[in-house]
C-alpha cells in the first residue's frame, strides 16, 4: 500500500537556534491511528504542522498523497491542504456562528471566494453536515451557537468541521489537553472510532502516555527533535519511555493533564 504521508529526513530549523526537527523520517498508510509522543520541546508540534505546511521546513521532502508538499503553491496548496482535516486544542470554532455554520466550513477548500464568503453550500453539504452532527450526538445543537456548547461539544464539532473536509489524513494537536477525563475519553474514542470507518489515517499529538496506549494502533516517541521510538503500544516498554522522556515511567503523570498545554515552542 502506498504512503499517503512520508516524510523523507525533515528538519526544521527555528531563527532562534532550536533544531525541532532532525532529519525525521517516517511513513503513514490509510487506516492508521498514530500517537506522538514526547516532552515538551520534543518536536510535536512542528511535526504536525511541517504535513501541511502551516511551517516551512528547513530541509528535506514531506509528501502527502504522491505529491511534494513543499513544491504546492495556491491552488495547488489548497488542494493539498483539502486532504488534510485539523483538529486544535482550542477548538477554533467561529463562536458567533451556528454549529451547524461551523461543520460546513469543512467544505470551503472546495468553494470559490463568492461561495465562501455568502455561505453558499449544496443542500447535499447541509445533508451531510447535519447526519455528522446526528452521528456525533449533536443533533439537537445544531442551530444553536457554538460558544454554548461545553468543551467536549466544542471538539465533537470540531471533528464534524474535519471530516466534512473529506479527508485523507487527520491531524489532531492535543486534542484532549483542555478537557476532563471524561470528555477526554469520549472525544478519543469518537476519533478512533470515525477514523477506522472512514478509512481516515490519523495522527494525535498526546501528552497523556497512558492514552496514546489505549487508542493507539502505533506510537511515535519524539526526543529533542528526532525520533527515537516507532512501533506498537505493545512495544513500548519501560526502557523505550526512559528514553522518549528522559525518566522513568514512575515519575511521569500518568493520565494527568500537563499543564504545559502549549507546547508551542516545540518549537512550537
Amino acid at each position: 500500500m502506498e504512503p499517503i504521508l512520508k516524510f523523507d529526513r525533515v528538519s526544521k530549523h527555528y531563527p532562534n537556534g532550536v533544531h525541532a526537527l532532525k532529519e525525521v523520517s517516517l511513513e503513514v498508510t490509510e487506516g492508521e491511528f498514530i500517537s506522538v509522543i514526547g516532552p515538551s520541546g520534543s518536536g510535536k508540534s512542528t511535526l504536525l504542522r511541517a504535513i501541511n505546511r502551516l511551517i516551512p521546513i528547513s530541509g528535506g521532502t514531506v509528501w502527502l498523497d504522491g505529491q511534494t508538499v513543499s513544491n504546492q503553491h495556491g491552488k495547488g496548496l489548497r488542494e493539498q491542504r483539502r486532504k488534510v482535516g485539523m483538529i486544535f486544542q482550542n477548538y477554533n470554532l467561529v463562536y458567533s456562528l451556528s454549529v451547524l455554520q461551523n461543520v460546513l466550513h469543512g467544505r470551503l477548500g472546495y468553494m470559490n471566494g463568492f461561495q465562501g464568503v455568502f455561505g453558499l453550500y449544496r443542500e447535499k453539504d447541509k445533508r451531510e453536515a447535519l447526519d455528522l452532527l446526528k452521528e456525533l450526538g449533536l443533533e439537537q445543537f445544531s442551530y444553536n451557537r457554538a460558544s454554548d456548547l461545553s468543551g467536549g461539544q466544542k471538539q465533537r464539532v470540531g471533528i464534524a468541521r474535519a471530516i466534512m473536509q473529506n479527508p485523507k489524513l487527520l491531524l489532531c494537536d492535543e486534542p484532549i489537553a483542555s478537557l476532563d477525563p471524561s470528555s477526554a475519553k469520549t472525544i478519543m474514542e469518537l476519533l478512533r472510532d470515525m477514523t477506522q470507518k472512514r478509512n481516515i489515517a490519523c495522527i494525535v499529538n498526546l501528552h497523556q502516555l497512558d492514552v496514546a496506549l489505549k487508542y493507539s494502533t502505533r506510537i511515535i516517541g519524539l526526543s529533542k527533535g528526532e525520533i527515537v521510538f516507532d512501533g506498537t503500544p505493545a512495544q513500548l516498554n519501560d526502557e523505550m519511555i526512559e528514553k522518549i522522556y528522559g525518566t522513568s515511567r514512575e515519575n511521569l503523570m500518568i493520565g494527568g493533564n500537563d499543564d504545559d498545554k502549549a507546547d508551542t515552542a516545540d518549537c512550537a
